[in-house]
């Protein structure tokens, strides 16, 4: 039997900008997930319309 775990959309969004700042900079995995919700944080405040 397999189990599915739920992932929300933002955890999704956060993996993958944490993916990519730890395959592209000398961070570690705490450090990316870090600045990974930054990051995030000030792409949602961009207005839709600019992005």
């Amino acid at each position: 039997m397999t189990t599915s775990t739920w992932t929300s959309a933002y955890e999704r969004r956060l993996k993958m900008v944490e993916d990519v700042l730890t395959g592209r900079t000398e961070l570690d995995a705490k450090g990316a997930r870090h600045l990974a919700v930054h990051v995030l944080r000030a792409l949602d405040h961009i207005p839709e319309r600019v992005r």
